[in-house]
């Protein structure tokens, strides 16, 4: 290889860097007004008709607002959000087992192994996370298809208040014999038999 062709193939290499720079710089700015368009029509909306505030006020603080179905809009149009880092997580190819299931209160009680290892049953964000009366130690996950999934009387491992969990990631660990599961939608418990 010769002098000129070296400076040939050492140009071709800085312009396809400076293109694919470009192209992400204007990919981000086209994202960024699009978003601006976007607010600034709904804001326009809203001081036009003051009924659209209202409907969407109730809706924020009457309704519930369900962060996995945001994020799954927003990883669609935007991509992974800036810091979202990809975790090593302990993954089980399993449904929940146990040995039996009975009614308790507005869920299950299932039997379970001492120690057992208990994975998401969807994949979702954790809402919740602490004491809840008649339950025990409880973490509630907001699953992508719209339905919170309590996983009672266990200890959590390695999660924490608005992680993403996939279906099979690890929850936690059974406290004793017994773990309850509760799945509710909209303020109402649903039949568990649909979904263990």
């Amino acid at each position: 290889m010769n002098i000129d062709d070296y400076r040939k193939s050492r140009n071709s290499s800085y312009s396809n860097k400076s293109i694919k720079l470009k192209n992400g710089i204007r990919s981000f700015i086209n994202k960024f007004l699009i978003s601006m368009i976007i607010l600034l029509c709904g804001l326009i909306l809203i001081k036009s008709n003051p009924s659209y505030a209202k409907k969407i006020s109730n809706y924020l603080y009457q309704e519930s607002i369900h962060f996995t179905k945001l994020k799954k809009i927003y990883n669609k149009y935007f991509g992974k959000y800036i810091g979202e880092v990809e975790e090593t997580k302990e993954v089980f190819s399993e449904k929940i087992s146990y040995n039996s299931e009975s009614v308790y209160k507005d869920g299950v009680k299932l039997e379970v192994n001492t120690g057992y290892l208990i994975p998401a049953l969807e994949s979702g964000i954790i809402i919740f996370m602490g004491e809840k009366e008649e339950y025990g130690y409880t973490v509630i996950v907001e699953q992508i298809n719209g339905i919170d999934t309590w996983y009672s009387n266990i200890n959590p491992k390695n999660i924490k208040m608005y992680d993403y969990v996939k279906k099979g990631d690890l929850i936690g660990e059974a406290k004793d014999k017994n773990i309850y599961l509760l799945f509710e939608e909209k303020g109402k418990f649903l039949d568990y038999k649909k979904y263990i």
